[in-house]
């Protein structure tokens, strides 16, 4: 077993996009699509959004479009940042910040500055333990400005699955192929194992990793937003079966 940020330094970094189905352009369009469905646009000139684990970039890239003048990019992973900052390069409003996302907030923004912070993708149960999310939580709350939003989309690992459904094929084509397995081990993680299969010519090799996730459910995490003033406005099942969450200050 290994931490989130070193199994995907080892495993999935460089296979990433193909996972999310290996057109960036086209995720980005879907995504700015949905922030826009949820208000999160600039309200005027100037207006910085973070994106927190941006991955490849798929919200980032969304964020410039939208017309964000300032995009902090933050992730763990130098691959795949580098992958968006090639993606970006007519993208001035884009700026990569390699670091751990459980202190970047305080580090690279001033209280009250920022318009829109999204953490996406699964993100939030990538962090090592609950207080940290928290954590993050609040520090969220600090950067947004008055009509600030949150937007968080993760998985809802409480409900465990048994048997064979927790073997579970991410994604396969001709030349790869992802499967992943659950090992509830108790209330709070659940241990994922990634074996990655990778064709050359006739030739199969096989990859495999382990890394911790939280299990963290919705009514959790809305009680730890209203506990460090984030008011929650959605919470639902959004788009490829991720929980949905959208939160402004308290009082905005």
């Amino acid at each position: 077993m290994t931490a989130a940020a070193d199994h995907y330094d080892r495993l999935l970094a460089q296979h990433y996009t193909w996972m999310l189905g290996g057109d960036l352009d086209a995720l980005a369009a879907e995504q700015a699509d949905l922030l826009r469905g949820l208000g999160v646009t600039p309200a005027d000139a100037g207006a910085t959004a973070v994106d927190l684990g941006c991955g490849p970039g798929n919200q980032s890239l969304a964020l410039a479009r939208l017309g964000f003048s300032r995009v902090l990019a933050v992730d763990t992973s130098e691959v795949l940042l580098g992958e968006l900052a090639a993606a970006a390069r007519e993208l001035p409003a884009i700026s990569t910040v390699h670091a751990d996302l459980r202190t970047a907030l305080p580090a690279i923004t001033r209280p009250g500055e920022v318009r829109a912070v999204v953490c996406m993708g699964d993100t939030l149960t990538h962090l090592p333990a609950k207080a940290d999310v928290t954590a993050l939580l609040a520090d969220v709350a600090t950067a947004l400005a008055g009509d600030g939003s949150l937007v968080v989309t993760y998985r809802d690992l409480t409900r465990p699955l048994t048997g064979t459904d927790r073997f579970i094929q991410v994604r396969g084509t001709a030349d790869r192929l992802l499967t992943c397995f659950l090992d509830y081990r108790d209330d709070d993680v659940v241990l994922v194992h990634d074996l990655l299969h990778t064709r050359t010519g006739e030739t199969w090799t096989q990859q495999v990793s382990s890394y911790p996730k939280l299990r963290l459910g919705a009514d959790w995490l809305a009680a730890q937003c209203a506990a460090v003033g984030l008011e929650v406005r959605r919470d639902e099942i959004g788009p490829r079966g991720m929980r949905l969450l959208t939160a402004v200050k308290a009082g905005a």
